[in-house]
């Protein structure tokens, strides 16, 4: 049986007045803090218009989805948003089933994704 890899690293790159947050490998009940400490340092440190680069996420969980959903409402609450960008497919059916399509803005690439906040 293959051991399932529990890895995640997240960056966030100021593009102007957004924060590009790339993440990459799973969002998982294992990395789900790390990623909701990054995003959440970022908007406490002002960067309250996010756009999350999903292109290196293979998976996430509902600990992931979580995550997902407390920092957009910590970042609207400060007047910003947290969008996403580039979503695989298998990522994108676990939000089209949770029903995460309809509360969080989905773009097919990150440029598009941070135009969104003009």
């Amino acid at each position: 049986m293959a051991e399932y890899a529990h890895e995640l690293q997240v960056t966030v790159e100021p593009r102007g007045d957004v924060a590009v947050a790339r993440i990459t490998g799973s969002v998982d009940t294992i990395t789900a803090d790390d990623l909701l400490t990054t995003l959440q340092t970022a908007i406490t440190g002002g960067h309250i218009r996010l756009v999350g680069d999903f292109e290196g996420v293979s998976y996430t969980s509902s600990a992931g989805l979580r995550t997902l959903l407390a920092a957009m409402k910590e970042a609207r609450r400060s007047g910003g948003d947290l969008r996403l960008a580039s979503v695989g497919e298998r990522v994108l059916k676990v939000l089209e089933l949770s029903g995460f399509t309809s509360i969080l803005r989905l773009y097919p690439d990150v440029d598009t994704a941070v135009a969104s906040y003009a």
